[in-house]
């Protein structure tokens, strides 16, 4: 594939569409928060594709690390300011937020919620660290794929990572709960009866899922 691709075989290029065009979709979706602007840098990061064929390496494997890295820098040319992506981003939440009652299937309800949840906590983020997100925990690639995918070295990619998903944990992490105050503790054998804090430990239940939308693109 990648020797036909670097050939300027259309045939490999349409292959190419068929098997990551939905991948690029979500990924461009994931880091612009808009179906419109999605659609957009998708059809953009195929016709970058096509004028750096000359770059692609013959030797490797699958180019979806290197089709995720062109969307990346196409996304992030079209948001450069955060602000921008959180107003995108927000709006979008709001509106998956509304429950749609035509749909058929309950679990696309459910979907929604999670994906306004999920992008509500994405527009926390810094763009460098929300890109490793969308390309780690959104697309499953390792750190050496999306040290390939960002032009970056494996250790910058494993550092952004934690720090955003320390980020996400202390997001969805409400902490040790509150107590109210109540009467002064008694008096026990001469110890003081007290009550315990109570904790409330919770998971990192923050997930970065595929968008769902209608029909298929």
């Amino acid at each position: 594939m990648r020797t036909r691709v670097r050939a300027g075989e259309s045939g490999a290029f349409a292959e190419l569409f068929d098997s990551y065009a939905r991948a690029v979709y979500n990924h461009a979706f994931r880091l612009t928060a808009d179906w419109s602007t999605a659609e957009d840098v998708m059809a953009a990061t195929f016709l970058e594709a096509w004028r750096l064929r000359d770059r692609v390496d013959p030797e490797g494997g699958s180019l979806r690390p290197w089709l995720l890295g062109i969307a990346t820098n196409t996304a992030r040319n079209q948001y450069r300011s955060n602000r921008r992506y959180r107003q995108a981003a927000q709006a979008a939440a709001a509106e998956l937020s509304v429950p749609d009652h035509a749909e058929d299937v309950a679990g696309r309800v459910d979907d929604r919620r999670r994906l306004a949840t999920a992008l509500t906590a994405l527009a926390t983020l810094r763009p460098p660290e929300r890109e490793v997100i969308a390309l780690c925990l959104g697309e499953g690639l390792d750190y050496e794929a999306a040290a390939e995918a960002l032009g970056i070295p494996v250790g910058t990619v494993a550092s952004r990572l934690s720090r955003a998903r320390k980020k996400l944990r202390t997001l969805t992490d409400p902490g040790p709960a509150r107590q109210e105050p109540g009467p002064p503790p008694k008096k026990v054998r001469g110890r003081r009866e007290g009550s315990r804090r109570a904790r409330q430990i919770t998971g990192d239940r923050t997930q970065v899922i595929r968008p769902a939308q209608e029909g298929n693109r």
